[in-house]
């Protein structure tokens, strides 16, 4: 089996996204919360039994950060174009034997099955290079593809050189190529910058590859669309768009119902089971789990996020949370943390969850801070609960066991427990345990002064 090797060119500034942020490469922008070169990386990494290469080079931290689980990363110091960005892969690439893919990191449409039949092509039609073309409507701002009457690639002719003759041929160039490994980099060296640029341009290898007599030939793209380069924010909201769609139909053909699919934004990495409904206005983004038979939404936000069957949540916002069976929430809960809520639990109105444990049939209605805590089994939670869990220095947990009555406007000062069947009176403020089955008042008692009220009220007119 030959060898098939991949370098993704995702050195470029992306000048034209008009971005004030320095650190923030092109690439790395977010479709549906995914940096656009993984997008790329997931359609290509499947295939590649070699050497997957990014070469990096603007803001090329962030980029390195993004890719360097799933890639090996060379730079691009400067930016001298295409020809010299695939040279900084060199010293990785130059001894090996077998195919090299090259495609850009910002063209997040390319599905898999295309790379996967462009390499096919490639070797059963002995191609030495390999372009993915297109056949479109309208090819203005597009390479032309002029082929030779056997059908080889001939030539690339931009946009700017092109005759009115020229202009007319609609195969343009995608700027995705397959090479014989070897002959690419045995080609490269040979690349100069005869340009007003000063730039060294893969696609001068073409002409490179046809006076050496080597094969060029093309594999058309079936969906044009595959394509679509991102170089400003308009065509980012175009693809993303195209994404959000390609998602929620997908989604949809599976045994989802999605009520709006304009109005929600699911990501690429979100399994969703059947007969769940997604109201309008709903983001699901990052890796998410939803089960069946859910119900969520509207205007609710969900990211790394797991969700069992048979649940409501309704105008909420979670994160790194994990949700069971049956249970009811929001609106307007908001979790964090590595929150975990069992089953039959009911989590209402304006709370709050962080790093919290909810143990089966847990239930805390509305207006409550639960940050740092394990509520146990079948506990109540009133209004207005605060676990207290920071002291200025440390986080400290609070323990509530089985069974609990926690009072409305209870105070829970961690490190605290209150044990199995504990009551805390309204307005509390407790800071120490709670023992099994006992009641603990901890407020100022109340004090009546008659007449004393008078002092107070405005005169009367």
């Amino acid at each position: 089996m030959q060898k098939k090797h991949a370098i993704i060119l995702a050195g470029g500034k992306g000048s034209r996204m008009k971005s004030l942020d320095p650190n923030l490469s092109k690439v790395a922008y977010p479709i549906l919360g995914v940096p656009l070169v993984k997008y790329v990386l997931k359609a290509v990494k499947p295939l590649i039994n070699g050497k997957l290469v990014t070469v990096v080079g603007y803001a090329g931290e962030a980029t390195k950060a993004i890719v360097e689980n799933d890639s090996e990363v060379v730079w691009q110091h400067e930016q001298k174009g295409t020809g010299h960005a695939v040279q900084q892969a060199t010293p990785l690439l130059e001894k090996e034997t077998g195919l090299t893919l090259i495609i850009n990191g910002d063209t997040p449409l390319f599905k898999k099955e295309t790379v996967e039949q462009l390499f096919l092509e490639h070797v059963a039609k002995g191609h030495d290079l390999t372009l993915l073309t297109a056949i479109v409507p309208d090819p203005t701002g597009y390479g032309r593809i002029l082929r030779n009457a056997n059908g080889f690639v001939e030539e690339i002719v931009e946009q700017a050189d092109a005759s009115d003759e020229v202009k007319l041929i609609n195969e343009v160039n995608t700027g995705v190529y397959v090479f014989n490994n070897e002959l690419l980099f045995q080609e490269l060296g040979n690349l100069v910058a005869n340009n007003a640029q000063g730039e060294l341009y893969l696609t001068d290898l073409l002409k490179m590859f046809n006076e050496r007599g080597y094969v060029v030939g093309a594999s058309i793209l079936k969906d044009p669309l595959e394509m679509s380069g991102i170089n400003n924010r308009v065509q980012l909201a175009e693809v993303a768009k195209v994404m959000q769609k390609q998602i929620n139909d997908r989604l949809m053909l599976d045994g989802v119902s999605i009520e709006d699919p304009s109005q929600t934004y699911i990501g690429p990495d979100v399994l969703i089971a059947p007969d769940t409904i997604i109201a309008p206005g709903t983001t699901i983004l990052g890796k998410c789990t939803i089960g069946a038979m859910n119900k969520i939404g509207p205007n609710t936000y969900l990211e790394n996020t797991n969700i069992g069957d048979h649940n409501r949540v309704l105008s909420s916002y979670l994160t790194d949370t994990t949700v069971g069976d049956y249970n009811e929430l929001g609106p307007y809960l908001k979790t964090r943390a590595n929150s975990i809520i069992g089953n039959h639990c009911r989590v209402g109105n304006f709370v709050e969850l962080k790093n919290v444990i909810l143990h089966d049939g847990v239930k805390s209605a509305h207006l409550s801070y639960l940050g740092d805590a394990e509520i146990g089994e079948r506990t109540n939670i009133g209004c207005g609960t605060i676990t207290a869990n920071y002291d200025g220095v440390k986080k400290h947990r609070t323990t509530i066991r089985e069974d609990v009555f926690i009072g409305s406007g209870t105070i829970l000062i961690a490190p605290v427990e209150v044990k199995r069947g504990g009551f805390t009176a309204a307005g509390s403020t407790i800071n120490e345990d709670v023992e099994e089955d006992e009641l603990s008042i901890a407020r100022a008692r109340q004090v009546h002064k008659p007449g004393l009220a008078v002092r107070f009220h405005k005169p009367k007119k």
